[in-house]
């Protein structure tokens, strides 16, 4: 039976990037090495490494001024290494949920929080609007894409002070203007790899500006001074980083993936909304393109279970939504293809037509 992976991360990549990486792995490039057995400091890794920043920059248009590193330690990290190096005195975040919690959480351990505007009040089913980021604040934390509860924002907002984006989830998912960020960041397994690998994309004039002393590999100067390189990073998944950035290059782009998300989105929405049995848990104007979330209708409350069995007969995997929302979620990356929208789609219409 042919699988459907809607899995939240990790997540689904693309073929071609899952099958050069193992043909790496037992022999990279025709050495007589394999990529998990490979020096990071031999020239076979360095030109990895040196193609996977490039294409970032070709495939984002990042402006001069700024530097592509890849850490370890996953978005978490980034959590404590962001106030760690940046928050002074204030820092300005806005909540949509369970990941900007978690930075608002570790940033408390520095300095002041200002939280901005919050979406919790109805389960973070929408992106807050119309507040006020101050001007004394040393950065403006947002999340981008909101894994659990399906929003996002999809644009790349005007700040008085430095900006800094979470884009775990919907990297290189539409194109952004990396000049209205002083940092962008993210776990790279749901667009991008597979987990262990941390990418950063960080504005130079950024690198100096907490007046505390910071360990060294808690430094973002420490990594850009020895570009990724200070200690061993994560070959492996660098590695399928490279891949999937040249299948973004080969289809046409961010501009080219980003309106094949749009499509395969639209599909599963239009689904929803004509749905006598279905309804979505998002505000329309807030929804998010990666992770779509739907529910049962209340008289049909009873029939989730089923239709889970039923969709696992149908070859769909990871649709289950997460326990703080219920129902489900189908997570549609860029490596997902319509096809398979399509026949979630093509499930949801059959089950409907047997018990609504």
């Amino acid at each position: 039976m042919k699988k459907y992976n809607f899995n939240a991360g990790p997540s689904i990549l693309p073929r071609i990037a899952v099958e050069n990486s193992a043909k790496a792995i037992l022999d990279l490039n025709g050495i007589g090495l394999s990529l998990l057995e490979i020096s990071h400091r031999s020239k076979d890794f360095q030109a990895i490494l040196d193609e996977t920043v490039a294409l970032f920059n070709e495939l984002l248009n990042i402006p001069a001024g700024y530097q592509v590193i890849f850490l370890g330690g996953g978005a978490s990290l980034q959590f404590c290494m962001i106030p760690y190096n940046f928050l002074n005195k204030k820092a300005a975040y806005l909540e949509t949920g369970v990941w900007a919690q978690k930075a608002i959480k570790e940033g408390k351990f520095f300095g002041e929080v200002n939280v901005v505007a919050s979406s919790a009040d109805k389960n973070f089913c929408y992106i807050p609007t119309g507040y006020a980021i101050p001007t004394d604040a040393d950065y403006f934390h947002i999340t981008t894409n909101n894994t659990i509860y399906g929003s996002e924002i999809r644009y790349d907002m005007d700040s008085p002070v430095p900006l800094i984006a979470d884009m775990s989830s919907d990297i290189l998912s539409r194109p952004v203007d990396v000049s209205k960020y002083a940092m962008i960041y993210g776990g790279a397994q749901k667009n991008l790899g597979p987990a262990g690998v941390t990418f950063v994309i960080i504005k130079e004039d950024m690198l100096v500006k907490a007046d505390r002393k910071i360990p060294t590999m808690l430094t973002y100067s420490t990594h850009t001074k020895e570009p990724s390189l200070y200690n061993t990073p994560p070959v492996f998944a660098i590695y399928t980083c490279l891949e999937t950035l040249r299948w973004i290059k080969s289809l046409g782009g961010v501009k080219a993936i980003e309106a094949m998300n749009i499509a395969k989105a639209e599909l599963l929405y239009d689904a929803i909304d004509k749905s006598r049995m279905f309804v979505g848990t998002v505000a329309k104007d807030s929804r998010s393109l990666m992770n779509i979330c739907f529910i049962m209708k209340d008289q049909y409350k009873d029939k989730e279970d089923a239709f889970m069995e039923f969709a696992k007969t149908k070859g769909m995997i990871g649709i289950k939504g997460h326990r703080s929302v219920g129902g489900f979620r189908a997570s549609t990356y860029n490596a997902m293809p319509i096809e398979s929208v399509q026949a979630l789609v093509d499930a949801m219409n059959e089950f409907e037509k047997i018990n609504a």
